[in-house]
């Protein structure tokens, strides 16, 4: 530990369903490569509910927060990208340069992301596992200085931070993984922070048929102010059908599945034209598979990706699409549904449930 560890407020999930709780954190000062920022507002994501449920690994206590921006208060031997009073969003996957990904100029697939070396604590000593390596539901949290992107400090922090995480995830599935276009028609399978990040990124890139498809009446009004052309609601219409029937009888020249599970799988891959492209970036758990007559994935054509992380290199997409926000051509505000304090974590992942939120935003 440095010479000079700080105290701060965060949240943690100590076991498994427990309800989360406030606790003292132990932040030590930044070693090589690493960097300490001081918090500014953390979106409260899915995955953070995932973790304390134990869906992700059995690593407890967890410091929970991903989606993040903040102000660099100080930097470790060697941080030559970021500097303390710097603005910045944290991103989860820090490219480390140098693996075979790196070196084939495809930075965004990196096979070995750097987080921090050193591990926060509790008062007692007991390490803390931070969400996504991040762990950002506190004042101030130790990262690899990777992880720190430099924006334009104009831009509202509880906005931008979305970038970290979901809004990201789903701008980037569009965009960079499924490669949409001006003139394209696009159709996109669950509507949350994630699916609407989607349709931001459709819309940005020109397609003129964005299709948005939940099964919530709410979700799908959401998916109309962030750009959807059209609805189809999975309780009353044959999803496969209606986006075929919004595109001519073709079907969509991308589709994005952002919900994670092999039924809206297979909407994707036969709601989609011959050869056009499934991105799937909504995250399935370890049990689903999929079956699919193997004649279909031939004959079909086109593409099955995945997107990890919306294929996004941070460096150069945080400062592109805070500048798009800043311009006013992407509402990132709208994303924003409450702002909230520390101690109101454990009642957004409630409202999370509810589906009243598209997201809960803490702020320092």
């Amino acid at each position: 530990m440095g010479t000079m560890s700080q105290r701060v407020n965060g949240v943690i999930a100590r076991a498994k369903g427990a309800p989360v709780e406030v606790a003292t954190i132990i932040v030590p000062d930044p070693g090589p490569g690493e960097a300490v920022v001081k918090i500014q507002a953390c979106g409260v994501c899915h995955t953070d509910l995932h973790y304390r449920e134990g869906g992700i690994n059995d690593d407890f206590p967890f410091l929970l927060g991903h989606e993040a921006a903040g102000i660099v208060e100080s930097v470790g031997a060697g941080v030559t990208d970021v500097a303390p009073g710097d603005f910045v969003v944290l991103n989860w996957r820090a490219v480390c340069g140098d693996c075979r990904a790196c070196r084939k100029g495809k930075p965004w697939y990196c096979f070995n992301t750097h987080n921090a070396a050193q591990k926060m604590t509790l008062e007692d000593g007991t390490e803390l596992s931070p969400a996504l390596g991040i762990g950002a539901f506190v004042e101030k949290t130790l990262v690899h200085a990777g992880q720190c992107t430099k924006v334009d400090p104009r831009a509202r922090p509880a906005a931008v931070g979305l970038l970290g995480c979901g809004v990201m995830a789903g701008i980037g599935a569009a965009i960079n993984t499924g490669g949409v276009t001006r003139g394209d028609s696009v159709a996109v399978i669950g509507c949350g922070g994630v699916g609407d990040g989607a349709i931001v990124g459709a819309a940005l890139a020109g397609a003129t048929t964005i299709i948005a498809v939940d099964t919530d009446e709410q979700k799908l009004e959401w998916a109309r102010k962030f750009g959807a052309t059209h609805t189809v609601n999975a309780r009353d219409k044959d999803v496969v059908a209606a986006v075929q029937e919004l595109t001519g009888g073709h079907g969509a020249d991308v589709v994005v599945e952002a919900v994670g599970r092999p039924e809206t799988y297979k909407q994707a891959f036969y709601a989609r034209d011959l050869a056009g492209t499934v991105v799937l970036v909504g995250v399935p758990t370890p049990e689903m598979t999929v079956e699919l007559p193997l004649l279909d994935v031939f004959g079909r054509g086109g593409a099955l990706k995945s997107s990890w992380y919306g294929d996004c290199l941070p460096t150069r997409d945080f400062p592109m699409l805070t500048e798009l926000y800043l311009q006013g051509r992407i509402d990132l505000d709208a994303f924003v549904s409450e702002e909230i304090r520390l101690d109101q974590v454990e009642e957004a992942f409630a409202k999370m449930h509810k589906g009243g939120v598209l997201r809960s935003v803490v702020l320092f």
